[in-house]
C-alpha cells in the first residue's frame, strides 16, 4: 500500500481494481515500487534518494479515513477523507488498490500516480507485498525493489527504539516482517535485492540500480528530468 515515507500499514486487507484506465494512457517513466519490513531502512534509502535527485521522482500520497496523527498536514502526509467520500470515490473506480486496517480505508488513487507520471517524474511506491502481486498486474510495469533487514533481531531492535509500539502491535509487525522478508527473498518477485546492512553502501547499491534502468528508459525514448 502506497504511504509518506515514514508510515505503514502492515496486515492491511488489500482490494484490487486492475487497470488504471483504457480511456487515459499511462505516460512517461515507469514507477519505482520499494517493498520491505517496517524498520528495514527503506525510509532512509528513500529519503537519500530524494535529496539527491529532487527533480527526478514524486511520492505518490495516499488517501485515508483515519484521523491526521500529530505533525501529518493534509495533501502532504495523506489525503484525509472522511468514510462516506471515500466509499463514493471507491464507488466511482477512483484508486488502483484500497486496503483495510485497523478499521480505516486507505487507498491508492489513480490520478494520484497519473499526475506524476505526466509531470515527467518517477512515481515512488512504498507498498506491502500484497500490494505487489497486485500491481503486477496492472499496466503500471513497475520497477521493483525489495529492502531487506540484516537479521529480524536488528529488526526488532530497530522497531522498539523508536519507542512507538506496543508489545501486541510489535509482535504482530514481526510476524508480518518475517511473511514479507521470505515474500521479499523469494526468487523472481522482485528486480533488484536490496541487503541493507551498511546504509551508505547500501544506498549506492540502490541508486546505481535505479539509475541503470532509468537510462534505458532513456535509451528508449523515455524523458527522464535529472535536474
Amino acid at each position: 500500500m502506497l504511504r509518506v515515507i515514514a508510515t505503514g500499514r502492515k496486515g492491511a486487507i488489500l482490494k484490487f481494481f486492475g487497470r488504471m484506465s483504457s480511456e487515459a494512457p499511462i505516460k512517461g517513466p515507469r514507477p519505482l515500487v520499494v517493498c520491505g519490513p517496517s524498520g528495514s531502512g527503506k525510509t532512509t534509502l528513500l529519503k537519500k534518494l530524494f535529496e539527491e535527485f529532487p527533480h527526478t521522482f514524486g511520492f505518490s500520497i495516499s488517501h485515508t479515513t483515519r484521523s491526521p496523527r500529530a505533525g501529518e498536514e493534509h495533501g502532504v502526509h495523506y489525503y484525509f477523507v472522511d468514510k462516506d467520500k471515500m466509499k463514493e470515490q471507491i464507488a466511482n473506480d477512483e484508486f488502483i488498490e484500497t486496503a483495510v486496517f485497523s478499521g480505516n480505508t486507505y487507498g491508492t488513487s489513480k490520478d494520484a500516480i497519473r499526475n506524476i507520471q505526466n509531470s515527467g517524474k518517477v512515481c515512488v511506491l512504498d507498498i506491502e507485498p500484497q500490494g505487489v502481486d497486485q500491481i503486477k498486474k496492472t499496466d503500471l510495469n513497475p520497477i521493483l525493489v525489495y529492502n531487506n533487514p540484516p537479521t529480524l533481531k536488528d529488526l526488532e531492535l530497530r522497531l522498539r527504539k523508536r519507542q512507538t509500539e506496543t508489545e501486541e502491535s510489535l509482535q504482530k509487525r514481526l510476524a508480518a516482517a518475517e511473511q514479507e522478508i521470505a515474500y521479499g527473498l523469494t526468487e523472481g518477485n522482485f528486480h533488484k535485492i536490496i541487503h541493507n546492512i551498511e546504509i551508505d553502501a547500501s544506498y549506492k547499491e540502490f541508486k546505481d540500480f535505479i539509475v541503470k534502468e532509468l537510462k534505458a528508459q532513456e535509451n528508449q525514448g523515455v524523458v527522464i528530468r535529472w535536474e
